[in-house]
């Protein structure tokens, strides 16, 4: 017996060396990132905070329109055409503001973003009201300075988190974005009521000014390009003026933090990213589904003054807080579930390396968390519940439709809004996030031509909402519209299927144009 055991003895201490210098070679690597726990929350509230400003800025426009109608004596469809603007503008800006992050950084892009808006709220303050075109123009300018906002945000995230986290810190920095939509119209409706339109545009001045000087005293460059992991000292102009949050104070300078380092890229056109079918087609079925949302609450006011007219002013108002409750409730929801779907498929995909390849490399598997792993399924672990959720999605819209044209009391819609907004935000926040996970070296960009698809068909769907309910009904319209979801649903699994082969091109793509370099 002991003649038996003593080589299997030997086999398996073996083993364990084999294994314990597998874990000491890939604890020797540098940490994807030397921010703490602590700090990097730190910075995903402040790009949070400064993330609301794009929604706010649209949302708080609303309660206005009337006012600023009857100021500029323009018909309401003439002031209507300033949010259609503003929308294809919140689509188009971002491209180029996020590709110009992914180059030169994130930290003065930001700041300038968001001295853009307060400048232009500042034209808007005054604007003369016998100049219409001013008035437009100045949206346009608006839209540009706070809706790139968001792309920064998420290419920040995409610097300092690791995939395994990333849902996480994607779902807490979207309450910032959500919260907007939410008390938007509350304080429009309070400010024009009390002080008058143009105090909306003052009150913005002022917030997006503190917002700006809040990233230029405390933001520190995140571009991984420039800094790696956060260890490197970036030049003086790309450091926080008030250095709370800064890992290069902490670390040893050394050549070896040259490893944290990507490859800096040249500035790169955007939209060469929808090449790849895998990320236009997710792009294209989360731009429908946002732009439904939009549908849904760019007519609440006008819905609910003819089903209720008994409401007031401030209690149409309070109606957004529904749907605004619901997808910032959805948004904490989401992180936690993205994290565990993605805890759940790495333990599958582990076990499965496992028996296929032996101990060893899944100890690599678990130890890298698929961070350079190409054969991890990325698609899978972030995509495969959105099918689920589209059901209550869907359901939810075409149920709203029809509660808003049988006039049923007024709980029944708000209750469907809530659910709207809740089943909305799950699937968002999960595209959103994969598509960072699809194309970490331009995480800005990436975000930018998502920015593209919701702003653009958020925009066409918009422009013609009332057109639609008032040839078909409510009903009939929030019906095709869910409808139209649910057949682009099946896109989903089309990326789970395609999407692992598109992303190994990009890589090979990606390392071929570093070896010519």
């Amino acid at each position: 017996m002991s003649e038996v055991k003593q080589p299997q003895a030997q086999d398996e201490d073996s083993q364990t060396q084999r294994q314990s210098s597998t874990v000491e070679s890939i604890e020797q690597e540098p940490p994807y990132s030397v921010y703490t726990k602590k700090e990097k929350w730190f910075l995903v509230l402040l790009i949070a905070t400064s993330g609301l400003f794009s929604p706010l800025t649209a949302n708080v426009y609303f309660p206005a329109i009337p006012t600023i109608s009857a100021a500029f004596n323009k018909s309401t469809e003439l002031i209507n055409l300033t949010v259609t603007m503003y929308m294809v503008f919140q689509g188009i800006s971002p491209m180029f503001f996020a590709a110009l992050a992914d180059y030169v950084g994130r930290r003065l892009i930001y700041a300038s973003c968001l001295a853009i808006l307060s400048i232009s709220c500042v034209g808007l303050a005054l604007n003369p009201t016998n100049a219409y075109w001013l008035l437009m123009l100045l949206r346009c300018v608006q839209a540009a300075g706070s809706t790139s906002t968001i792309a920064l945000g998420a290419g920040v995230i995409g610097d300092i988190a690791e995939p395994h986290e990333r849902g996480g810190f994607m779902g807490a920095y979207q309450t910032g974005p959500l919260i907007g939509p939410a008390i938007g119209p509350i304080i429009g409706g309070a400010l024009t009521g009390s002080l008058g339109w143009r105090s909306i545009f003052w009150f913005l001045v002022i917030a997006a000014g503190i917002a700006s000087i809040a990233v230029l005293l405390f933001l520190p460059e995140t571009l991984r390009s420039i800094v790696g992991n956060g260890s490197i000292r970036p030049s003086p102009w790309l450091r926080p003026i008030v250095p709370i949050v800064a890992g290069y104070k902490n670390v040893p300078q050394d050549a070896n933090l040259e490893k944290t380092k990507t490859t800096r890229k040249q500035f790169r056109n955007p939209l060469t990213l929808l090449l790849s079918p895998d990320i236009p087609m997710l792009l294209f079925f989360n731009g429908m589904v946002s732009a439904v949302y939009y549908a849904v609450t760019a007519t609440i006011s006008s819905l609910f003054v003819e089903v209720y007219p008994s409401l007031t002013e401030t209690e149409v108002g309070l109606c957004f807080l529904c749907i605004g409750g619901g997808m910032t409730i959805g948004s904490i929801v989401s992180g936690k579930l993205l994290d565990w779907e993605w805890r759940n498929v790495s333990a599958a995909y582990r076990a499965k390396q496992a028996a296929q390849k032996g101990e060893e490399a899944a100890i690599v598997v678990d130890l890298k968390k698929a961070r350079d792993d190409p054969d991890f399924p990325i698609e899978s672990a972030r995509l495969r519940a959105i099918p689920y959720v589209m059901i209550f999605f869907v359901g939810s819209v075409i149920g709203y439709g029809w509660t808003i044209q049988a006039a049923v009391h007024i709980s029944g819609p708000l209750i469907l809004q809530f659910i709207i907004g809740l089943t909305a935000i799950l699937v968002l926040n999960a595209t959103q996030t994969v598509t960072v996970d699809l194309a970490p070296t331009q995480s800005s960009s990436v975000s930018a031509c998502n920015n593209l698809f919701r702003g653009g068909l958020g925009a066409i769907l918009v422009s013609v909402i009332d057109l639609v309910i008032n040839g078909i009904s409510a009903g009939w319209t929030y019906t095709l519209f869910g409808l139209i979801c649910a057949v682009l649903t099946p896109l989903v699994w089309v990326v789970i299927k395609i999407g692992p082969a598109c992303r190994q091109r990009r890589r090979e793509k990606e390392q071929k144009a570093n070896e010519k370099k």
